[in-house]
């Protein structure tokens, strides 16, 4: 049985490589960059003003009292006038800085009448001015291979003047229950069936870590029926997610079906709780993770494994999240051999962990946070620290 690090790195270690493709900026939301994005211009382009008021040769005022002509204006979208010497020029926030002059007085800090002003303050050289190439020199790195976008990121390609990025390919994931007492959310009952709420979950997370995701009809406890299934997705996915029947019980038909398909297994068992039984497989470039049937466990191993897999096939810089420091509000135990992620809320640095199951689904939707208790530790008093992963990062 693999340890949790073990059995992580040999899920990212399986990750394929995807191609890239081109994106306009307004589909590039949530993508990760397959290369670097460059300033082809200085950023910003020019110097400018960052402020109303009126633009100087610093040298020219030479007290607090100084009094200038104006002559001339620059504002936004327009060419600036040359700065004639021994005068001012009216300017306006984002504006060019006028060839000749070097510092920009605040409109507060001047009195104009007429076609003259006085100055109350004196400037210094560049004092409100923003200098081309400040943010970005030309040639520089706007953007770094493997960000994955956000609103801010697009707004940074959109000032760096790109229209397209390259991206890396969505993954796409396929999702299969298994189990004859499933049924559709919705759909009529009939005598011992369960709605099935898992595949809704693992959609939803492989979407949020940027896959397409579909979600196949669940499958019932038959092998060929599993098989056919299983051998149908394994054609056009590069993660096929199967949930249930892992396990070694006289119904559990997945491990056998997919060996049967052609899927070469790698492990089946890691020392985490929930979710023990955790299966790794490969048939070529496609990868199989079967992730335990119980609601708890199926959604916190997907979360644990599945979406850093989908992040790595992505090239992402940041795949695993990483874990931040917490206080416990309240007494939790476990038994020892297996790390556990169990259900809490965090509400700034304290912890209080919430009472669940492997069967439940309360807890998680109730929960922003997991606590992570190692292998050879029994738990935590009320006030000791220990490690949680925000549920938001996963």
């Amino acid at each position: 049985m693999l340890t949790f690090d073990e059995a992580l790195a040999r899920v990212l270690a399986a990750a394929p490589k995807l191609p890239a493709e081109t994106v306009a900026l307004d589909e590039a939301l949530g993508r990760v960059l397959a290369e670097h994005v460059s300033a082809v211009t200085p950023l910003p382009a020019q110097d400018h003003s960052a402020m109303d008021g009126y633009a100087v040769r610093a040298a020219s005022v030479t007290d607090a009292a100084a009094e200038l002509p104006v002559r001339g204006e620059s504002r936004t979208g327009h060419v600036a006038p040359p700065l004639e010497p021994g005068t001012t020029c009216r300017i306006f926030t984002g504006a060019a800085l006028p060839p000749g002059a070097d510092a920009v007085v605040m409109q507060e800090n001047a009195v104009r009448t007429g076609d003259r002003v006085r100055f109350t303050v004196r400037p210094a050289p560049f004092e409100h001015v923003r200098l081309a190439g400040e943010d970005l020199t030309q040639g520089s790195t706007a953007l770094e291979q493997g960000e994955r976008l956000g609103a801010y990121h697009l707004g940074l390609a959109a000032a760096v003047d790109r229209a397209r990025l390259v991206v890396v390919r969505r993954p796409r994931v396929t999702i299969l229950a298994t189990g004859d007492e499933l049924r559709a959310p919705g759909s009529p009952a009939r005598p011992a069936s369960i709605p099935e709420s898992n595949s809704v979950v693992l959609a939803a997370l492989a979407r949020g870590a940027g896959a397409t995701a579909r979600v196949h009809e669940p499958a019932g406890d038959d092998l060929e029926e599993t098989r056919g299934r299983i051998a149908r997705a394994l054609e056009d996915s590069d993660l096929l997610v199967t949930i249930a029947g892992v396990s070694v019980g006289e119904h559990d038909v997945v491990r056998p079906a997919l060996e049967a398909s052609g899927v070469r297994l790698e492990f089946h068992k890691v020392a985490i709780k929930p979710g023990k039984p955790l299966t790794l497989g490969r048939r070529g470039d496609t990868v199989v993770l079967g992730v335990p049937g119980n609601p708890v466990s199926a959604q916190v191993t997907f979360a644990l494994f599945g979406v850093p897999l989908l992040r790595r096939m992505q090239g992402d810089a940041r795949a695993v999240p990483p874990p931040r420091r917490v206080r416990l509000a309240a007494r939790l135990r476990q038994s020892g051999g297996r790390r556990g992620f169990y259900a809490s809320v965090v509400q700034g640095d304290l912890a209080t962990p919430l009472a669940t199951s492997s069967g439940s689904t309360v807890s998680l939707a109730r929960a922003n946070a997991l606590l992570i208790v190692p292998e050879d530790c029994a738990g935590y008093e009320a006030g000791e620290e220990a490690w949680a992963l925000m549920l938001v990062d996963l």
